[in-house]
């Protein structure tokens, strides 16, 4: 789908641009959110688990920034997370507004037994693209998303 407005030719262009990224990000986030499906986990839930799995225990604003979600849906994540047993939260003794995240026995177990199969799961949505098409998408999204020109 291309846009309809009728601007210039930057304006077009750079409008196309993002309808296909978005589409395309939300297409493949689609497809693993469907395979995610059958552990009842939101794509969100499993960013959380992936995070403390690879990074250890944070705060539940460190998780937000990783994951790229409001601290009002993070609470949402984490406390149907928490009534799963999958991560339980930690108060500082010193500061009690600071609440470290940490995963359980049973979400430890979890994000271990599949994430390699999420690892076999991105393999095959990126595997479309050759190695080389792959590492420029990578260089574009990063300049794209730092926002920098250059």
């Amino acid at each position: 789908m291309s846009t309809h407005f009728d601007g210039s030719a930057e304006e077009q262009r750079a409008l196309d641009v993002y309808i296909k990224l978005t589409r395309c990000a939300e297409s493949v986030n689609a497809r693993i959110n469907q395979r995610l499906s059958d552990l009842k986990l939101t794509i969100s839930q499993f960013g959380v688990l992936e995070a403390l799995y690879h990074l250890g225990p944070m705060h539940q604003n460190e998780l937000g920034q990783k994951i790229l979600r409001s601290s009002g849906n993070m609470t949402m994540v984490i406390d149907n997370l928490c009534k799963r047993g999958l991560v339980e939260r930690c108060r500082n003794e010193e500061d009690r507004r600071y609440v470290r995240v940490s995963l359980t026995p049973a979400g430890q177990q979890l994000i271990h037994d599949y994430f390699p199969e999420h690892v076999k799961i991105v393999l095959e949505e990126i595997g479309v693209l050759s190695p080389a098409e792959q590492e420029k998408l990578q260089h574009l999204c990063k300049k794209l998303g730092l926002g920098k020109v250059g």
